[in-house]
């Protein structure tokens, strides 16, 4: 299976030119090491050479063709995550080569986090833990300027999960999002959203909802397993009981669910808003999930009829808990917001690989255009989409804005549509993946930066409110902190309200304040493990799919 996770197009192969400059190679900081690598195997002479292959025939949903594992083994599948990696990621010279043999069932083996680079050791007691920790190996231990790790995006999934969670939106869960607002103890956790008619809804769990205790361990200094279980990966029928201080109580209260598969809907809160502000629309969205296009579609057309037919002038785009997804949607959205006038003739984003071009793409092949029509995910493919036809947006934004949305603010910035952003600083992720099968994991690993119509996608550290445009990642809006005391959509909510008196006045509230994390972390135990990295990835069928 080929899915393609990107912040920029990537196409079938074809040419052979590079793309755009390639990405220079750092050289990399060596770590104490005596292992002399032998050799480096092209992945593809031990592809799906695997220690428990599927049944043959076993069929990759996005191509229609049977994945084709044949008997093989650990150290096979070692050797195609070396040859992949080698071969297609962005900073290949970082990686430090590590004996394959220190990764074996039943070892103790170095595993580095790579969202702070911090460094432990793991145990390795499955087939999944010895592929999963030799893969962490591979990849840059380097920093950007701000000193954040310079690839935090480096992970697997089971390939099954993987699938599941990107075509349907479907996990197991209760339905609430979790906004960590420290993840180390005293912990702070809080309900960010919850999906409408799931258990979490049923229960009465408002925005701002803070979690006490899950089946009594205490959230707040408590140790993190059975935390982590119940926030972010509760087992399927496994009963829950939860401990919960309602915004505005002084009294807890306690109640008990089960969790089951829940379907998330990812656009919500599509309106226009109440007077003086009829000609605003405001649009929630969570996830470039494929279920998102066709809810895209019915919102935007919802607004394009609002106020008698002349539709709206502005819109607030909420996408502060946005991590992404797929990429066609977000391409879609911003030719939505844009109309055609503004985006024709421009690319939404172009790709840049490593000096090797190893996808061997062509100009055209690693462009995305700005999508006139749907892409089939949901909606039929070919679809004329509606627009708004809109100069400027509001983007609400926090740190988990990330991939696909980012690349809606720099892909609107690159056809000449005034970006606003109201609230935090993006996650930062301008870097794109073809995720990858090999024996039912999926390895993601950096493999392009993404750039706009104006050759721009400098924004590892994120795009950060209050600027002036320049340089392109500092954009005008306010920083403002995000406000759990009332319901996402409320006029009087902090960060909707800050975009609209911006709009009014072009002036920032006086009190407004980053939300930054950072400041509210103590650095005390283990941290909370927050959301799937799943929902901070961009996504690209490949073009030779088969018609929906």
């Amino acid at each position: 299976m080929t899915l393609i996770v990107v912040l920029s197009a990537c196409g079938g192969g074809g040419g052979t030119a590079t793309p755009g400059p390639a990405e220079p190679e750092p050289t990399p900081t060596p770590t104490p090491t005596t292992y002399v690598e032998p050799f480096i195997p092209a992945s593809s002479s031990v592809a799906q050479q695997c220690e428990t292959p599927r049944p043959p025939g076993t069929l990759d949903p996005y191509t229609g063709r049977p994945y084709g594992d044949v008997q093989g083994s650990l150290t096979t599948e070692k050797l195609w995550i070396r040859g992949f990696v080698n071969e297609t990621y962005l900073w290949y010279s970082d990686v430090v080569p590590q004996d394959p043999s220190l990764f074996t069932l039943g070892a103790t083996a170095p595993y580095v986090d790579p969202s702070d680079n911090s460094r432990t050791t793991l145990e390795l007691t499955t087939n999944f833990d010895v592929v999963d920790t030799y893969f962490n190996s591979q990849r840059s231990l380097l920093a950007t300027s701000s000193g954040k790790p310079k690839d935090q995006f480096h992970f697997t999934y089971a390939t099954a999960e993987y699938l599941e969670q990107t075509s349907s939106g479907s996990s197991v869960g209760f339905g609430f999002s979790v906004e960590l607002l420290a993840s180390r103890a005293p912990r702070h956790a809080v309900v960010a959203y919850t999906e409408p008619g799931s258990a979490a809804a049923t229960n009465g769990l408002l925005r701002g909802t803070k979690f006490l205790a899950i089946n009594g361990a205490d959230v707040v200094n408590g140790e993190p397993d059975t935390i982590n279980e119940g926030l972010f990966s509760p087992l399927d029928g496994k009963s829950y009981t939860f401990e919960v201080l309602d915004p505005g109580a002084t009294t807890p209260r306690t109640f008990s669910m089960t969790a089951s598969n829940v379907t998330s809907t990812p656009v919500q809160n599509v309106r226009t808003l109440p007077p003086p502000h009829t000609s605003v629309g405001y649009l929630q969205f969570n996830d470039h999930i494929a279920t998102a296009e066709l809810q895209l579609i019915a919102a935007v057309s919802l607004l394009k009829a609002a106020n008698g037919g002349a539709g709206i002038s502005d819109l607030v785009l909420d996408l502060r808990y946005n991590g992404g997804g797929y990429l066609d949607i977000a391409s879609e959205l911003a030719y939505m917001i844009a109309g055609r006038g503004a985006t024709t003739g421009k690319a939404f984003e172009k790709t840049i690989y490593n000096n090797k071009n190893p996808l061997g793409q062509s100009e055209a092949g690693a462009t995305i255009p700005f999508h006139s029509v749907s892409q089939g995910f949901s909606a039929g493919y070919g679809q004329s989409l509606p627009q708004l036809g809109l100069p400027r947006v509001f983007v609400l934004t926090g740190s988990g804005t990330c991939s696909a949305s980012e690349a809606i603010i720099n892909g609107l910035n690159g056809a000449g549509v005034e970006v606003i952003l109201i609230g935090d600083t993006t996650c930062g992720k301008p870097y794109g993946f073809y995720p990858e099968d090999n024996c039912s994991v999926t390895y993601f690993t950096v493999q392009f930066k993404g750039v706009n119509a104006l050759g721009f996608g400098d924004y590892a550290d994120g795009f950060i409110p209050g600027g002036t445009g320049a340089p392109a990642n500092q954009l005008k809006g306010c920083l403002v902190a995000d406000d759990f005391s009332k319901p996402l959509g409320d006029i009087s909510e902090a960060r909707l309200a800050a975009a609209l008196q911006y709009r009014d006045s072009g002036s920032c509230p006086p009190k407004a304040a980053s939300a930054k994390r950072s400041a509210l972390v103590a650095a005390s135990g283990l941290p909370l493990k927050g959301r799937s990295p799943l929902r901070e990835n961009r996504f690209l069928l490949p073009k030779n799919r088969p018609p929906r």
